[in-house]
This record gives C-alpha cells, structure tokens and sequence, in this order.
C-alpha cells in the first residue's frame, strides 16, 4: 500500500532494502577473505577481535584459537604501529601450523605504514577513515568546495599507496567508519550525522574505485543503535542508487556495547534491524567479555535472521508498500494521548501473568513493592505499568499498576478505576454492550488492520491498539499494521504486542534469559528504532511461557536501549582491544558497582583514544585509558582530567559527576 502522498522520487529516496514485507538479502559483491567468500549468496559471517598484546604471539594465537573454535570466522588482530603490524607474520604462521586457516585482518588506527605492512601479510585490513589521514582535536573549520577538494587530493596522495599494496597482493579491506571517530573536517562539513558517517566511507571507497580496486567491506558503527541503523540504510540507499560501482558486503556492528544483558540487547537492537531488512554480510558484537563469547550471539543473531526470513505471515498478509517513515532520521509517530498512552507519554510496559498472582508478593519480580504492616506500596523505577491477566487478580493493584483483562472478563467486573478491557479483535469490539469511558485495547493483525471499518470505530475514541504478530516476521507484521495507520491518518497509540520464542539451544548457546531478550530486541528492532511504539507487550508462547519479571526487565531495558525510557544508568564501554593498558571487564565492574543508582546518567568506558572522545558525545561522563596505568575523564567531548592513576580513577569519576551536580547518594 503506498500512501498517495509520496511521490516516486521520494519512494526511490527511501529505498534502501529490496522488501519491507519481506526479509531479503541484499545484492552485493562477493569478496573472498582468505577463502572465505563474504557478501552475495554465502552465509553471513561471524566475527570478532583480540584483546591480547598483538607483540604477545602466543598469547594472542591461543585467544585466536579460543575464538575461532567459537566459530569466530574471521580474526581481527590491531596494529597500532609497525613493530606489531610486523609480529602479525609470527602470529599468521604460528595458527598455520597449528592447522588454523582462519583470515586474519589487521585494525589500523593513524598509522598508514603500518597499514601498509600489514596489508602485505594477512589477509585484510581495516581502515578508519575517521583517522587514516585526519586528525582529531574538535575544531570547526570553514571550507569552500575549492578547499574541501583539496582536502581530498590530499587524502587519496596519503590513502593510494595502501590501495595499490591491497590490490597487488590481493588483500581485501574494510572502510570501517566510527561514529565516535568522525574526522574534523567531516563534522565540519556534514555535522554530526549519519550522513557525515556515509560520505566519510564513501570519500574513501571512491579513491579505491578510481584505482580499479573493489574488493571492499563497509561498516558503519555506532554506541547508539538509532545512529547506527540510519547510518547502514543510508549506505545501502546510496549503493543501491548507483553512487558506488558495486553493492559492497556490510559489516554489522554496535561499537561500544557494553556487557552482560545490556551489550547483547544493544547489539540486537541494531544488527536485528538491519538483518531483518536483509542488509548485513558479516556480524560483530562488541561486548566488553572474553571475545569468544561474542561469538554465540552473533551466530544467535544470524540465526534469528535466518528464520524470519522462512517465515512469510506479513509478506502474504500485505501487498509490497512503501512506508511514509523515514528510515534516515528518528522521529516518533505522532499519536493522541489516550490515558497515559501516546502523546507526549514514554512508551507503557504491560506484563502478562500466565497464572493469575494471588498474593501481593508475586509483583515484586515486576517492580511493585508490598509491605503488609504499614499496608503500603513502593513502585520502582522499572515498574510495570500494567498488568495483564486471563481472570481478576484478587486483591486491589497499587496505584502505580493498572489491570487488562480480557473484554468478557472485565464485564463482569463492575465499574473499577484499576481495570481496563482488552478486546481480541476489531469484530469483538464493534459488538461490546459496554466499553471503558477512559481506555480500551483493541487488537490487530497484518491482516486486520484492513478491515474498513478500523477508522470509524476507533478514530477519536479512547482506543488504544494492539499490533499482535505470532511468528518470526513480528517485524514486518508490527511495520505493516503502523503503516496502514499512517496512511488511514490515525493517531492512537499503538502497543507492539508479540510472543517471544527463544530459539532452540545450541553448543556455545546462551543462558535462557539471554536468548529470550536476544529474540524480544530481534522482534521489535526496526519498530522501536523506528519510533513506532507507544507500549509494549511481551509474552511467552504455550510451549514456553515466560517469567513475568523477565518480561518485565527485557522490556525496559529494551526501551532504555532504544533511547526511548530512560529508568537506569548507560554504560558505553568498549570490548577492549590490544591497545588497552587497563582490564576493561574489572573497570567496567568497579565503575558499574559504585555508579549504577545514577538514574539517566551515561558513562562511556573506552580503552584507548581511538573512539573515546568521538563516544564522549553521547555519554555524560568518560572514562579513558591514556597510558600505562594512567585514564584520563571527560565530561561530553572536553577532558577535564588527565593522567589520572588509575588506583584512584573511579574516585576521581565520581568526584567529577558529583561537581556536575549529577550525583545522588545510592540507597
């Protein structure tokens, strides 16, 4: 269905996947790594990185190995400066012999002579286009297009000779952008955008175009997941346009992810995105964990891929559309409030409880708090708005908590503020003798958001709706029932309702909460990136059913990581690397322990320079190593403080936030 207000220039504009009802791979070149073929019709890859000293060989060879046996299919190994891009031949040889086949690609940051050897010794490289030939230091400058061209000329004379060394020897490369590492003269002259994160790769892959050099991977990493999908779309919008020779493979990855639950959840959000739209080649989940147990929920994630695209309830529930979202920028659907839905409201958690609570205790899991002596409720941060239950509960719900029960159910209630209906259908509620003066939940499918008389009965009443999707293509089936809305001109909130079935265990798998958030953010994805939820509604499956204080944590944290309800503290920390002088998972702890009271306070984490102070820009506070022993912190993109010993860095942090007036005392 194509809204009549788009006109075909702006369709072409928005295309940037080959379906939005379907999942499709996008049509790119294949590049062979080593032997190992990326991008076209070959499975998508899973990767990731050292964390050793590269100058430590057999320290790095057995983490190598540890990772590949994961089933890590590429290993990345940084190169921070000739004597480590030269010890990648010791490292290459010793895998060899130990019978690894595995490429091996070296991560350049600054250093082009190091690019340079290692380009003549493993299989690939990484650039940085953000600090190949720029530096970094913050500075706004005025270029005219005469200036700005020879700004170019200047870096193909500094890039080329690299192009060149790839081409002879047969190196591929990837042209991996950071957000957080955007040169001065990009952010000068395109901001700090997804399209400044575009055009800096592209500067760079029409310098190896123009030496007849293609054999080319692209990334486009963010810390926030919004960022980082608008990035990959516009790419693919401008590949697909024409504006490179080819389709190149993507590399997927959310940089600076964090760890446990949160890293995994972020990292979903924005690879599960793009997955879904069938773009990604190759995946990498950057948690600040061992590498090899990154490696599961890559393969998690691919496999998630791989089902939703047998899956085929929204392709055979709508004709092809063109969506009136724009998928290069975020912008929440505009809705009417209904009660505490929509409007200016955070988007609402509802919890189904499979089996009715039958004492007030059993809502402690979703955030609600009893204490039976003063007879008195303390709602959490991550409280549950909502309960959902098949019968009544039987004692009367905090203030904080309201009740949905089923239409017939709540019928019988009488008249209570604490209970709301919840109508299965369209059909159901056309037919209710009575309805709720304030608030009731309607449910639709891709198939009946259709139905003609949707606006009659729901347009301008205290309708809240509810995208129900029951198989793996939630994703399409949540867009194809927003779109419809959107070209009815329909502004209530809309619930994006779902079952979660975790996919089946596997060697390596994860934890059981861990696949159920991994598949929920997989599920809801491009529609929270997208701004289209106003509530969510998770549940398990018969066969599975799901713990309402799982429901309940998944859900907020969901919304926590999409940007969309902040309720905790956001650590941005990097996975660590060889050139980190500290242990990134024991700061990571430290930091976390003292701090995590700090409601809506983001702290980035990172290792070394390279990101840190480009990250900074979306944390409040940023802890960074500067050398042995030493960090320095940040408050946005400005040190405050450097040189700081470590054994008193986290002291030093929270005496910084303290100055900013962001602390409050944990209780």
């Amino acid at each position: 269905m194509v809204s009549p207000a788009l006109s075909p220039e702006v369709v072409a504009l928005r295309r940037y996947c080959l379906s939005l009802t379907e999942t499709r791979r996008l049509p790119t070149r294949e590049v062979v790594i080593g032997g190992v073929a990326f991008g076209g019709t070959n499975p998508i890859r899973v990767q990731s990185m050292t964390t050793t000293d590269t100058l430590d060989t057999q320290g790095t060879v057995a983490q190598a190995i540890r990772m590949i046996e994961a089933g890590c299919e590429l290993v990345r190994i940084t190169a921070p400066s000739i004597k480590e891009a030269e010890n990648l031949r010791a490292i290459k040889h010793e895998l060899r012999q130990r019978g690894y086949p595995t490429p091996l690609v070296a991560d350049i940051h600054f250093t082009p002579n190091a690019a340079e050897l290692a380009a003549r010794i493993v299989e690939k490289v990484r650039v940085n286009p953000g600090n190949y030939a720029d530096k970094k230091q913050f500075k706004s400058i005025e270029y005219t297009d005469a200036t700005y061209q020879a700004e170019l000329e200047r870096i193909e004379k500094r890039f080329s000779p690299l192009v060149q060394i790839c081409k002879d020897h047969g190196t591929a490369m990837r042209i991996g952008t950071n957000h957080g590492s955007l040169s001065d003269r990009i952010l000068s002259r395109y901001g700090d955008t997804p399209l400044g994160m575009v055009e800096s790769a592209l500067e760079f892959v029409r310098i190896c175009e123009a030496h007849g050099y293609f054999e080319l991977v692209i990334s486009m990493k963010a810390s926030n997941p919004q960022v980082m999908v608008q990035a990959y779309r516009l790419l693919a919008q401008r590949m697909l346009a024409g504006e490179t020779r080819y389709c190149y493979p993507l590399h997927l990855g959310v940089t600076e992810a964090g760890d446990g639950e949160d890293g995994r959840i972020k990292s979903a959000l924005g690879i599960g995105a793009l997955l879904v739209d069938g773009i990604g080649d190759t995946v990498r989940v950057s948690l600040t964990e061992p590498p090899e147990r990154e490696m599961p929920v890559g393969r998690y994630l691919v496999n998630s891929f791989t089902a939703n695209a047998s899956a085929n309830e929204a392709s055979s529930a709508t004709a092809p559309f063109a969506s009136p979202l724009d998928p290069y920028s975020y912008r929440r659907r505009a809705t009417r409030a209904v009660a505490n839905f929509g409007g200016e409201n955070v988007p609402r958690v509802i919890v189904y409880y499979p089996t009715v609570p039958d004492h007030e205790s059993l809502l402690l899991p979703i955030g609600h708090l009893y204490d039976p002596a003063p007879d008195k409720w303390t709602m959490f941060d991550t409280g549950a708005d909502y309960l959902a239950a098949d019968q009544p509960v039987p004692f009367m719900l905090p203030n904080g908590l309201k009740g949905i029960y089923p239409a017939p159910v709540w019928q019988t209630l009488g008249s209570q503020t604490h209970s709301y209906p919840w109508f299965d259908s369209l059909e159901s509620f056309s037919l209710a003798p009575r309805r709720h003066p304030v608030l009731n939940f309607v449910s639709l499918t891709a198939h009946t958001v259709h139905d003609p008389r949707l606006a009659t009965l729901v347009q301008g009443q205290p309708v809240v709706l509810v995208a129900e999707a029951h198989t793996a293509a939630v994703v399409q089936a949540h867009r194809a029932i927003a779109v419809a809305l959107l070209t009815l001109g329909l502004d209530n909130p809309l619930v994006l309702a779902c079952g979660v079935a975790p996919l089946d265990a596997e060697a390596h798998a994860e934890s059981p909460a861990n696949r159920f958030a991994l598949t929920a953010a997989c599920q809801l994805s491009s529609n929270l990136v997208d701004g289209l939820a106003d509530g969510l509604w998770l549940f398990g499956t018969p066969a599975q059913p799901a713990e309402p204080g799982l429901v309940n944590r998944t859900s907020f944290n969901l919304l926590q990581l999409a940007r969309l309800r902040t309720t905790k503290t956001e650590y941005i920390s990097c996975p660590s690397c060889g050139r980190t002088l500290f242990d990134l998972e024991e700061t990571t702890a430290r930091i976390r322990a003292r701090t995590e009271h700090l409601k809506g306070v983001k702290i980035g984490i990172m290792g070394c320079i390279v990101n840190g102070p480009g990250e900074m820009a979306d944390a409040d506070y940023g802890y960074v190593g500067a050398g042995p022993g030493v960090i320095s912190l940040w408050k946005g993109q400005t040190q405050v403080k450097a040189k700081v010993p470590t054994d008193r860095a986290v002291d030093e942090l929270i005496a910084l936030i303290r100055a900013h007036g962001d602390w409050v005392e944990p209780q």
